[in-house]
Order: C-alpha cells, then sequence, then structure tokens
C-alpha cells in the first residue's frame, strides 16, 4: 500500500507533528510505500492565513501530483489548517486515492483548536456555528478571529464531503465531535501509540524518586495543581516542558522541591520518566490521547489523571480525579508516595494497559482497517 500523509505543521511543536512521525515510520517498517508532504504555520502571517482559510487552502496542484507520482492509495490528512484545508482532500480524492481525514483535535470548530478558554473546557463553537468564536475574539484580535470563524464555517461542510473516513484518538473525543455536530456513522476512533522499544520489560515504579508532569506549560494542562499537590504531600516533581505558563508555575513552586528540566529531547525525557514514580496528568481541558500520559503507561508508571477527555480510558478505573479538586490531588499523590508496593501494582496494570491499547501491533490493525485493507491483502 502506498500512503501519502499531509500535515500543516503548527507554530509550536506538539503532539500531532509526533503522531505524523511514528505513523510514517510505522508504515515504512511494516514494508508500505510513505511520503509526507508538510507546510508549516511558523512565521506564517495573518493575511495570509486568512486567505488561505477562505479559499479552503492552496496548493492543491501539488497534492495531485504527489499522489499520481508515488500512485497513492491512501491520502491520510492530519492538520489541514490554513495552508492544504478541503481542497487538499479534494485533490486525492479526485486522483483516485482514499481520504483518511485525522482529527487529533477540536480544530475543525474551535479555532484555537482546544477546545478551552476562561479556566474551562468551551464548545460554544459546534457544527456550522462559528460566530462565539468570533463574539468572544478566541484568537485576539477581532479581525484574526473573525478570519478563523469564517473560514472554519466555510471548510466544513467541504471537508466532511471529500472526506471517506474521519478517525480520531479517543472514545470521548469522538463522542465530543459527534455531539458537536460530525456524522456519527463515520468516525472512529484510534488510541496514539509509541514504538515497540519505548514499553519496559516490567515497572519499576517502586523504586521511583519523583513525581513527572510533561508537556506544555499553558494553563489548559493543569500543572498548576501538580505543583501545588506535589508541594503539600511533600512529593517531588519534576516538571518537563516549556510554554507561556512557566513563570506562574515557577512561583507557585517557590520553596518547594520542584525541579523545571524544559524542554527535553526525547531521550533525556525517557530517562528522567525511568526514575518516576508516578506521572501526573491534571488536565482541565478535554486532553484527547497525550503522548506523555501513553509513554508513562508504556513505561510501567501509574498514572493519576484528570476525569477530562480521553485520561479515563488511558488511566483507566480508578485512577481519576475531578479536575478541580486540589484536595483530592494532595491526598492521591501522598498515598501514591507512601506505598511504593502499591506503586508496582498499578505500574504492571499501567503496562499490560499499554501494551494492549497503544502497541505499534494494535495500532498497525487498527490503521489497516482504517484504510480499507486486511493484513492478508
Amino acid at each position: 500500500m502506498r500512503v501519502l500523509l499531509l500535515h500543516n505543521r503548527y507554530r509550536a511543536e506538539g503532539g500531532e507533528e509526533r503522531s505524523v512521525e511514528e505513523i510514517t515510520r510505522l508504515l515504512a517498517q511494516r514494508g508500505h510505500a510513505v511520503e509526507v508532504l508538510e507546510r508549516s504555520s511558523a512565521g506564517l502571517g495573518r493575511a495570509r492565513a486568512a486567505a488561505s482559510l477562505w479559499r479552503g487552502g492552496f496548493g492543491d496542484d501539488e497534492v495531485a501530483r504527489a499522489v499520481r507520482s508515488m500512485g497513492a492509495d491512501v491520502v491520510h490528512a492530519h492538520n489541514v489548517h490554513p495552508l492544504f484545508g478541503w481542497r487538499a482532500l479534494a485533490a486525492g480524492r479526485a486522483e483516485g486515492a482514499r481520504v483518511v481525514l485525522h482529527l487529533h483535535n477540536f480544530r475543525l470548530f474551535c479555532a484555537i483548536a482546544v477546545a478551552y478558554r476562561d479556566g474551562a473546557p468551551c464548545f460554544r463553537c459546534r457544527g456550522g456555528d462559528t460566530l462565539p468564536g468570533l463574539r468572544l475574539r478566541c484568537r485576539g484580535s477581532l479581525p484574526e478571529a473573525a478570519a478563523y470563524a469564517a473560514g472554519l464555517h466555510r471548510q466544513l461542510p467541504q471537508l466532511l464531503a471529500h472526506a471517506d473516513q474521519l478517525v480520531t484518538v479517543s472514545d470521548a473525543t469522538l463522542r465530543r465531535l459527534v455531539e458537536l455536530g460530525l456524522p456519527a456513522g463515520r468516525i472512529v476512533s484510534l488510541p496514539n501509540f509509541v514504538p515497540a522499544s519505548a514499553f519496559a520489560d516490567r515497572s519499576r515504579a517502586d523504586q521511583g524518586r519523583h513525581a513527572l508532569v510533561a508537556g506544555r506549560l499553558v494553563p489548559e494542562k493543569g500543572f498548576d495543581t501538580a505543583v501545588l499537590a506535589c508541594r503539600a504531600a511533600g512529593v517531588p516533581l519534576v516538571v518537563a516542558g516549556e510554554g507561556p505558563d512557566e513563570a506562574r508555575l515557577r512561583q507557585l513552586a517557590a520553596g518547594a522541591d520542584v525541579r523545571f528540566a524544559g524542554m527535553l529531547p526525547r531521550h533525556e525525557l525517557a530517562r528522567i520518566r525511568a526514575d518516576a514514580a508516578l506521572v501526573l496528568a491534571p488536565s482541565r481541558s478535554d486532553d484527547a490521547c497525550p503522548f506523555a500520559v501513553v509513554e508513562a503507561l508504556a513505561a510501567g508508571l501509574p498514572v493519576i489523571a484528570s476525569d477530562r477527555g480521553g485520561l479515563p480510558e488511558l488511566a483507566g478505573a480508578g485512577a481519576t480525579l475531578p479536575a478541580e479538586d486540589l484536595q483530592a490531588w494532595t491526598r492521591a499523590v501522598a498515598r501514591a508516595w507512601e506505598d511504593p508496593a502499591d506503586r508496582l501494582t498499578r505500574g504492571e496494570a499501567a503496562l499490560a494497559r499499554a501494551r494492549e491499547r497503544c502497541h505499534p501491533d494494535a495500532y498497525y490493525e487498527g490503521l489497516m482497517r482504517i484504510y480499507g485493507r486486511s493484513q492478508e491483502d
């Protein structure tokens, strides 16, 4: 099978870029011809972004040429806004390829993709109604908010018309997308995966020396809850990542045993994770399937997660807490820290869960179903 992946890279690199990278590597390892056509929003001016959103993308002739050149059977599109748009999907389909649109977030409706504002999840924009994002100026300025509201409204029906299959990364996100107006019968869920080499042979959570949070330092990740809970419980914490919320988090951590490690190369983060006792994921947004949690499970670490989005599916029964209940978080962190034997038991369960849900073998099987081919074909 020959697969062309499309992705409009974000200004700040995140999990979607990681997903494209892992899928590309997996397909190549399994013997498929695979190419990636990327564009980037880094340095993209507002006028260019607005024009592309309104038009439905530019350069669809480039997509058509790429499909013809490699004889692509599948066009697997990830983020298409603003530079690819629906025209890229239409070009792939016109050349005879099956078109898969992968929805990692709420970008079809939400101008900022994460569906979060004013300290809570926000799903005011839904279906073709993007006016709330304009009224609330979710993109900051009124002209940019207007451009995104109009562009997303205009593109949604065309994206749906030119995608053969929609896929998202958690059952919770699937349900939410259907609630927001996507057709239930055309969308499936497939959780993110990590390479087989990322899986531990066994849990060592009982030997861990600190708690860990990892990701972009933004308010919706709820890392202030992790800092305050660990501070109150007397548990050492490592914060891996960078972002606009860092200064506030450092203020909250003053005087506590909290180390800010910054944005780390993947191998350095793996080393810090190997020394962890548990991982916290206190997201206040509907976090779909963060790689930080998938990697923690694969490392055999117990995860304490908020009850938002796809996190309960990953963390498992009894491992989630209300996102805003700081006292509950403090108690849970303290109990986990004080009971190494229980951490080990929960870590082994986490590892088994990761092998079942987030192993590349499971992902490949699901991906082939989405592409419309069995592994025997």
